[in-house]
């Protein structure tokens, strides 16, 4: 075959071309349980920061000021909110979701995604007990306690050496709730 121009561009088209069947194929087969296995995530998250549900959250996700809603219900009365936040922390954004008493106590917290300082402001992923503004904000209502550190007159601890990401939790926690008393102003005039 004679190297020219029209055959070099034949001969490029058609491996771009196999490449993006294949590039689609490989996208079209694992879509599906890539899609599922963040619902999955999702639903795990919802079920550690609100209460026992027997609805379906993720299947009722709403909108609200850019952060997802999902209402928990037991015997179709709602016993909880599961609000998903985005924070700026000190290495990115901090994924989380914040879940609610119907009367706005926090109930959990749960940090899904974050690319924090390991060994320093990873430690916000924890558990309750290894993340000082984490396990210090259950059970309050941020209605009657300041959701901040202490270094900025709040009523919270902020993780050793990690102030940055604990500011930055807590003011995902703070939007949060911000989202929740929309949420609860709009069921009140409904």
């Amino acid at each position: 075959m004679e190297s020219n121009f029209k055959n070099m561009t034949v001969v490029l088209g058609t491996i771009c071309l196999v490449c993006s069947l294949l590039l689609g194929s490989v996208y079209a087969v694992t879509k599906a349980p890539i899609d599922q296995a963040g619902v999955a995530k999702v639903n795990a998250a919802i079920s550690q920061v609100v209460p026992a549900f027997d609805n379906v959250p993720s299947q009722e996700m709403t909108q609200v000021e850019g952060s997802e809603v999902y209402v928990a219900k037991q015997a179709g009365q709602t016993v909880g909110y599961a609000v998903k936040v985005a924070a700026a922390g000190f290495g990115g954004q901090i994924q989380m979701m914040v879940g609610f008493l119907p009367d706005g106590t926090i109930y959990n917290t749960s940090v899904i995604s974050h690319s924090e300082t390991p060994g320093l402001g990873a430690k916000i992923a924890g558990d309750g007990q290894q993340a000082p503004p984490r396990a210090q904000i259950v059970g309050k209502n941020p209605a009657t306690t300041r959701i901040a550190v202490k270094k900025d007159g709040g009523d919270i601890d902020a993780i050793t050496a990690s102030t940055i990401t604990s500011r930055a939790f807590l003011k995902g926690v703070e939007t949060a709730y911000d989202v929740f008393l929309k949420i609860r102003s709009d069921e009140q005039e409904q």
